[in-house]
């Protein structure tokens, strides 16, 4: 089942993966999320989000899903230094 050390599945990295590398990162839409994996909106709401939220991988803002600096950590992908005129 390629479950990782801290119970996270295939599922669940599709979701984080999609999230880091296709948005840099979010915000993304739900439905935008679900169509960019072939998965299910209801699935990734009922089923994924409450752990990634629980283990602070996801933040759920009124744009749309955000993975956090957590969640770069765990997947050891480099998290991006704010940038520009205020970064």
């Amino acid at each position: 089942m390629e479950i990782d050390e801290l119970g996270l599945d295939d599922l669940d990295r599709r979701v984080l993966d999609s999230i880091i590398n296709k948005f840099n990162g979010g915000p993304v839409g739900l439905d935008t999320l679900a169509a960019s994996i072939s998965e299910e909106a209801d699935t990734i709401m009922d089923v994924v989000e409450p752990y990634l939220l629980q283990l602070g991988f996801l933040d759920r803002t009124p744009r749309g899903r955000v993975a956090t600096r957590a969640a770069y950590a765990h997947l050891r992908v480099t998290y991006p230094e704010q940038t520009g005129l205020w970064g």
